[in-house]
């Protein structure tokens, strides 16, 4: 075992990435609190809201801002202070350092500069909701945020639908759960792309408010869980989305014509060429070649 995570030694000099709760202040681990009671200085996404944690369980320590628009230049400073043998833990204001939070760059520094880095463990949005959601977790993706932007968020889901289904049609597996943050006033319009994108019947499940007091799991098809929310007035809560791709299916619908499974999707709302996009996907299929094949069958008509 490494001497960092020796709780009865004293601290090793190095960085150290705190877990810190994502809800309920329950879930901290005691060798989290005995290395924020250690260290020499406390790196915080945000100092106010670490001091709030540190307040909570009566802790004394120096804080230094540490976050997305200064995470480059302090962590040169917070380099020098490693190479001097100091000890310093970094947290994020939920969850675990370096996921979609401030961290990676100055891991990267560390290990350069060849001072000793060490995780410690604790609660992670992405995985407690995935446990619990009910979809397949022996295989999943994390994606963090999608773009803002709604092209750039379609474009990004479309690409990741298509690799899912090229893994799924080389390797014959079930598909792997995809897992993104999101925020509440983007969220119904991303659960609207996901169904673009991979139709209404896709299995999704919506963690919002993890292990807060209203902590909620909407499990269903995405057009059903759109039309639980769309019942709401305001949606609030920080929330992970999970989606199951859809398993490609050469076989499916193979009886009826192109022109007709086209024309359904149309009328349901796609323009043509999302829907040869979503048929190339559950199909297995080139969309050039579906293309092809569906002015051929006009061409009959």
């Amino acid at each position: 075992m490494a001497d960092g995570a020796r709780a009865s030694e004293p601290l090793a000099p190095g960085l150290y990435l705190v877990a810190t709760p994502i809800g309920n202040l329950g879930d901290i681990t005691l060798r989290a609190l005995a290395v924020l009671r250690a260290v020499d200085l406390i790196a915080c996404e945000d100092t106010r809201q670490t001091q709030k944690l540190l307040n909570h369980f009566e802790i004394e320590k120096q804080m230094v801002s540490y976050h997305q628009h200064n995470e480059r230049e302090r962590a040169a400073e917070l380099e020098e202070k490693l190479r001097q043998g100091a000890r310093i833990a970094v947290v994020s204001d939920a969850g675990m350092p370096g996921i979609s939070d401030p961290g990676s760059w100055l891991v990267k520094t560390a290990i350069a500069a060849g001072a000793c880095v060490w995780p410690v463990p604790g609660a992670n949005a992405a995985l407690s909701a995935l446990v619990a959601a009910g979809l397949n977790a022996e295989r999943f993706s994390f994606e963090g945020f999608l773009p803002e932007k709604a092209g750039e968020r379609r474009t990004r889901l479309e690409t990741l639908a298509e690799l899912a289904a090229l893994r799924v049609t080389k390797i014959n597996e079930a598909p792997a759960t995809i897992i993104f943050y999101e925020a509440p006033h983007r969220i119904e319009e991303t659960l609207k792309d996901v169904e673009a994108v991979w139709g209404g019947t896709v299995c999704v499940a919506l963690a919002r408010e993890l292990t807060k007091l209203h902590e909620e799991f909407l499990r269903g098809t995405v057009a059903e869980v759109r039309a639980e929310l769309g019942k709401r007035e305001r949606v609030r809560g920080e929330m992970v989305l999970l989606v199951e791709p859809v398993k490609p299916d050469s076989a499916a619908s193979a009886d009826e014509p192109l022109v007709k499974r086209v024309a359904a999707l149309v009328n349901g709302g796609l323009v043509e060429k999302e829907a040869l996009k979503r048929l190339a996907r559950e199909t297995g299929r080139a969309k050039s070649e579906l293309y092809r094949e569906l002015q051929r069958e006009r061409a009959r008509r």
